[in-house]
């Protein structure tokens, strides 16, 4: 796309160009904020057990699944309390228990057969329409959060809790190492940070 500056030289409305040559540099940033534990809380507590928005919510929570899978996730993709299903973005199959808290939910229900999440007709919906559903639920809940921001927080939930590259990487369908390190990586850096906490006290001086 062309800059401002460079139509004018063209259309002989400036002589040079004075951003030619110049490099944008784009901020670095986490992309999706990841939800924190207080508004997790919230938002159950503006959509409980037995609403569609906490249909939705539990499945990204509690399946870590993008929302193309999410979307499309379905009573097919349930057996014996596994859940499996080849991810839309890689192709690569996921195969994870059904968490008691999302079983619970789905029995609370409502929910559709071939697909869990459904519209007010009982029908699927694209992932396009369920991410502008969620996004309306996460404002009334007064939270600006995403459903990636969900899995983000449920691989931080992990990782805090001990889990491994390889364990990451088959629960959120991950390859290469490099996500699930990411992870990993920052779990161990906080436990470390708060064992060596100690070593800075004054106490006892």
């Amino acid at each position: 796309m062309r800059s401002l500056f460079e139509w004018a030289v063209e259309v002989d409305l400036a002589k040079s160009n004075p951003t030619e040559g110049l490099v944008i540099r784009k901020p670095h940033t986490d992309g999706f904020p990841v939800w924190t534990d207080l508004e997790i809380d919230q938002f159950e507590r503006r959509w409980p057990r037995g609403t569609r928005e906490r249909v939705m919510f539990d499945i990204f929570l509690f399946t870590g699944l993008r929302r193309g899978d999410a979307s499309r996730f379905g009573k097919q993709h349930v057996r014996k309390g596994v859940i499996s299903i080849d991810t839309e973005k890689t192709g690569t199959r996921v195969v994870i228990p059904l968490l008691p808290e999302l079983a619970r939910t789905l029995k609370a229900g409502p929910i559709g057969d071939l697909a869990y999440i459904v519209g007010a007709n009982g029908k699927p919906m694209s992932k396009e329409v369920v991410g502008n559903l969620f996004r309306k639920a996460c404002r009334e809940a007064g939270i600006r959060k995403s459903a990636h921001g969900l899995r983000k927080a449920a691989a931080t939930h992990a990782a805090n809790r001990g889990a491994t590259v390889a364990e990451l990487e088959a629960i959120f369908g991950w390859e290469g190492g490099r996500m699930a390190s990411h992870y990993t990586k920052s779990a161990d850096r906080q436990s470390l940070a708060a064992g060596a906490m100690s070593k800075l006290s004054w106490k006892g001086k």
